[in-house]
C-alpha cells in the first residue's frame, strides 16, 4: 500500500485521517457556510437606520411659564407667595396652669359641669379603710367569679393607646381616669350610664406615663408625662403644674400620705425628689442610682422611706433619706432578670413581697417566679403586674392568651382566675387598675378603650 516502511501505529493514524476527510466532505459544510453568509448579508441589508434627531438649535424656542420661572411679568409686580402653615397633629400644651375644659366642648358646658361636680361631690365623702389582706383565698376567688363585663361598660375614653389609669376611691360612683400616648386624659363616669359620661382633656403634650388620685384628697388627680408633672384640681377646675424637666420622666409615687412629696423616675436612670410645697417647678434633688434606665418607682406601703426602682435589668430598693447626687448604693437588689424589666411593685399591705414583669417571659414574685408571655411588641403598652389592694397575696396582669383575658395570680404562682368575655373583650388589656375597696377591675387596651368588670 506504499506505506510498508511505516509502523503499524503510523499506518492506523493515516487511515483515520483519510476516513475523517471523506466523512466531512460528504457533509458539504462549505456549502452550508456559504448559504449562512448569504442569509446574513441579506438580513443586514433590510435593516432601516434611524433618522438622526434634529439639532437643538434648529428647533424653535419653547415657551416657558413666567410663573414657574418666578419672573415678574411686564409692569405687574409679583406677589410674594408663602407656603401655607402646616397644622401640627399634636399641638404643644403651654407651660403653666391650664383650665379644666374638655377638648371638644366650650367652657361652662352642662356636661362638663356635671362631670366635674360629680368628681367634687364624691371626693368630699369619707371612704372607710378597706379590709386588706384577706387570707381566705376561696372567698376571694368567689368574689372574682362574680365580676362580669357587659357591653355598656365598654367605652373608648381616649384617642390613642392607654398608657396609664387611675380609679377614684369612691364607693358610690365609679370614676376612671385614663392617659394615652399623645398627652390626653379621659375621665369616665361609668356609673352615669350615658354617652355624656366621658370627656377628654389635654393637659400634656407627650405620653401620660403615670397617674394617681391623691391618697389624702381624691379631688386631686396627679399625672406625669415625659416633660411635666401636673395636678388636676377639680375644686379650682385647673390642671396646675408641679414640676417641669428637660429630662424624660417615666413614673412617680408619693413619699408621704399627704402627697406633698414624690419620688420621680427619669428614663436616663436617675431619680428626683419633688416637694409640692416649695416654689418653682424644679426638683429638690436629682440622684444617680446607677441605672441605665428607670421605668417605674414604687414606695413601700408601710416604711415610706424605702422605694423600689425598676430599670433595664435592675430591680433595687433604696432609702430616700440617704440619696445624694452621685454614688448611691441600693439596700437590696432583686436579681435574676435577664432582659428589660417593665415594672416592679411592693405588695399593698405589708410590702413584704415584690412582683416584677420582665421581657424574658417571667413574672417574678420574690421568690416565686412563674412563666408568662410578656412579649407585647412595639404596638402594645408593656404589661404591668399590679397587686389587688384588697388582697395581700394576689396580683393581676394582662395576657396575650386567647380568648383575650386579664389573669389573677397568687403570690405562689398559682393562676386563680381569668377575666374574659368572648363577645365583649377582643383585645389585649396591657394596663389595669383595681378599685381599693370594691370588686371593680378596669382594663385598658391600645386603642383607648376601657373595659370595666
Amino acid at each position: 500500500d506504499g506505506y510498508s516502511q511505516l509502523s503499524a501505529y503510523e499506518r492506523k493514524r493515516l487511515k483515520n485521517i483519510s476516513e475523517n476527510a471523506k466523512f466531512f466532505a460528504a457533509l458539504k459544510l462549505h456549502e452550508v457556510s456559504a448559504r449562512l453568509n448569504q442569509l446574513t448579508t441579506k438580513r443586514q441589508s433590510n435593516v432601516t437606520k434611524r433618522a438622526k434627531p434634529k439639532r437643538v438649535e434648529d428647533e424653535p424656542a419653547r415657551r416657558r411659564s413666567m410663573r414657574l420661572l418666578r419672573v415678574e411679568p411686564l409692569h405687574v409686580p409679583l406677589v410674594e407667595m408663602f407656603p401655607p402653615p402646616v397644622a401640627e397633629e399634636h399641638p404643644q400644651v403651654p407651660v403653666g396652669p391650664l383650665p379644666m375644659v374638655p377638648e371638644d366642648q366650650a367652657e361652662n358646658s352642662k356636661w362638663t359641669e356635671a362631670l366635674l361636680s360629680t368628681w367634687m361631690r364624691i371626693s368630699e365623702l369619707k371612704v372607710e379603710d378597706a379590709d386588706k389582706g384577706t387570707p381566705d383565698i376561696k372567698r376571694y376567688q368567689e368574689s372574682l367569679s362574680s365580676m362580669v363585663l357587659r357591653e355598656e361598660n365598654i367605652r373608648k375614653v381616649v384617642k390613642s393607646r392607654v398608657c396609664s389609669m387611675a380609679i377614684h376611691p369612691s364607693e358610690s360612683t365609679i370614676l376612671v381616669a385614663a392617659g394615652d400616648k399623645w398627652g390626653n386624659i379621659g375621665l369616665w363616669n361609668v356609673s352615669c350610664g350615658t354617652e355624656d359620661g366621658a370627656h377628654i382633656f389635654v393637659p400634656h403634650s407627650l405620653q401620660v406615663h403615670c397617674m394617681h388620685f391623691s391618697p389624702c384628697n381624691p379631688a386631686h388627680l396627679l399625672s406625669l408625662s415625659s416633660d411635666t408633672l401636673r395636678c388636676g384640681d377639680v375644686t379650682k377646675a385647673v390642671f396646675d403644674e408641679i414640676c417641669r424637666s428637660e429630662d424624660n420622666l417615666s413614673c412617680f409615687d408619693f413619699l408621704e400620705e399627704n402627697a406633698s412629696t414624690a419620688i420621680v423616675a427619669q428614663w436616663d436612670g436617675d431619680v428626683a425628689v419633688v416637694d409640692r410645697r416649695t416654689p418653682g417647678l424644679s426638683s429638690e434633688l436629682s440622684a444617680d442610682i446607677g441605672f441605665s434606665r428607670t421605668r417605674t418607682v414604687h414606695v413601700h406601703p408601710v416604711n415610706k422611706q424605702y422605694f423600689l426602682a425598676a430599670g433595664s435589668v435592675d430591680v433595687c430598693v433604696f432609702d430616700v433619706r440617704y440619696l445624694k447626687a452621685k454614688g448611691n448604693k441600693p439596700l437590696s437588689s432583686l436579681t435574676g432578670h435577664t432582659k428589660s424589666v417593665a415594672s416592679a411593685y411592693f405588695s399593698p399591705v405589708t410590702g413584704s413581697r415584690v412582683v416584677t414583669v420582665c421581657a424574658d417571659d417571667e413574672l417574678r414574685v420574690f421568690l416565686f417566679p412563674c412563666r408568662h408571655s410578656n412579649n407585647t411588641g412595639r404596638w402594645l403598652t408593656r404589661f404591668r403586674a399590679i397587686w389587688d389592694p384588697k388582697q395581700e397575696h394576689c396580683f393581676l396582669v394582662g395576657s396575650l392568651a386567647k380568648p383575650r383575658q386579664i389573669q389573677v395570680f397568687q403570690d405562689t404562682g398559682n393562676l386563680l382566675h381569668s377575666f374574659y368575655n368572648v363577645q365583649c373583650l377582643c383585645s389585649v388589656c396591657s394596663i389595669n387598675v383595681v378599685h381599693p375597696s370594691l370588686n371593680i377591675l378596669v382594663g385598658g387596651n391600645s386603642s383607648g378603650r376601657l373595659h370595666v368588670f
